[in-house]
């Protein structure tokens, strides 16, 4: 079974609230990381037909700072599909809702496991990959699957 990368792809948007930020107004960054942690999540079990879990997070890197009344953007795609897991870009775009134009804040990897009812890893449909750049998102991901799996192997033998 294959899946498109159209159900792979999924957007969630939120305006931010005082009771996200600090006194200064700054939305805290675990705010931020709930919210893109969901959209991966909703992105993965949309892509799998399972349940999912988080089971990593690569490369969380704050762009800009997220202001209340910003309105938030959190975008998610599988770009990844192993045997049972799937890493999911996610983008954090912030806009201004008083001036045109929205900008990237956020952005980061996070690799989502499917499980079966008995909570044990689920095999997932492999990526239909239509163009260069999903292509490319693909290998990308590979790459850092191979990495994490190398280290991990690394720490069982150190």
């Amino acid at each position: 079974m294959q899946r498109s990368s159209g159900e792979s792809k999924l957007v969630i948007s939120e305006v931010m609230m005082p009771s996200q930020a600090n006194v200064a107004g700054n939305i805290h960054g675990g705010e931020i990381i709930k919210l893109m942690d969901s959209t991966a999540y909703a992105a993965a079990r949309r892509y799998a037909r399972s349940n999912v879990v988080t089971a990593r997070v690569d490369e969380l890197e704050f762009h800009l700072p997220i202001f209340i009344g910003d309105l938030v953007i959190c975008s998610a795609q599988v770009v990844y599909v192993g045997k049972s897991s799937m890493e999911v870009a996610v983008t954090v775009e912030v806009e201004d809702l008083e001036y045109e134009g929205r900008k990237k804040a956020l952005s980061a990897f996070f690799t989502m496991v499917s499980l079966d009812k008995k909570g044990r890893p689920n095999v997932v449909p492999a990526l239909l990959l239509d163009t260069p750049e999903e292509k490319l998102a693909f290998e990308e991901g590979q790459k850092r699957y191979e990495l994490y799996k190398a280290k991990k192997v690394q720490k069982r033998k150190g």
